[in-house]
């Protein structure tokens, strides 16, 4: 992966992650630091493009948008194994092998924040060596997030942000690897118990 693809990983990270109130000053800091030069002009903008919608709202409207978007809405959740697996069983094993994988690369995930938050696995696959394990790290967000894409609408704030890492940063997965991945995650049962439970 080129130092261009690691900073647009960086950036995104931080543009899928909660906004705060200093949320735009630290974008443009980073943006400053990690696409400096004239190589970077191009990128740049359209990276700019990309979160240009967010920039218009408050941060209280970010705020409210972001909940709404990514806590509220299963497709669109940000973590990658509920995306892979859903509520199934398997979901505990995977997460268990995803945090040797980053331990085994020297890196320790975000404290209060499951190892598959997909804007911390950005920033570990921006910084970590390329190994198998890695690149089947990329191809895997890769899935998840075109299935994103596919289920967001083309107007919302954030469709430019997750557009933008499957133009510019991630590899293309196949519509089959979508379909299998949306195919296999196993929803949650909510249907009404057939009769009520007492607690006393």
């Amino acid at each position: 992966m080129n130092a261009e693809k690691r900073a647009h990983l960086v950036l995104c990270a931080h543009l899928l992650s909660y906004p705060g109130k200093a949320f735009e000053d630290e974008a443009k800091e980073m943006e400053a630091v990690l696409l400096d030069g004239e190589g970077m002009k191009r990128a740049k903008e359209k990276l700019q493009i990309a979160y240009a919608s967010l920039w218009r709202l408050s941060t209280r409207k970010k705020q409210e948008l972001y909940v709404e978007t990514f806590d509220m809405k299963a497709p669109l959740g940000l973590y990658l194994t509920a995306h892979e697996f859903g509520d199934s069983t398997k979901r505990g094993s995977a997460l268990i092998k995803l945090q040797k994988t980053i331990n085994e690369a020297g890196f320790e995930r975000v404290e209060g924040e499951l190892a598959d938050y997909m804007p911390m696995l950005f920033e570990f696959l921006a910084v970590a060596d390329e190994t198998v394990e890695s690149k089947r790290l990329y191809k895997r967000l890769a899935i998840a997030i075109q299935s994103m894409v596919n289920n967001i609408d083309k107007e919302h704030p954030y469709a430019n942000v997750l557009q933008f890492l499957m133009n510019e940063v991630l590899p293309n997965p196949t519509t089959e690897e979508v379909k299998q991945l949306e195919y296999n995650r196993e929803e949650a049962d909510l249907e009404e118990l057939p009769y009520p439970i007492m607690y006393q």
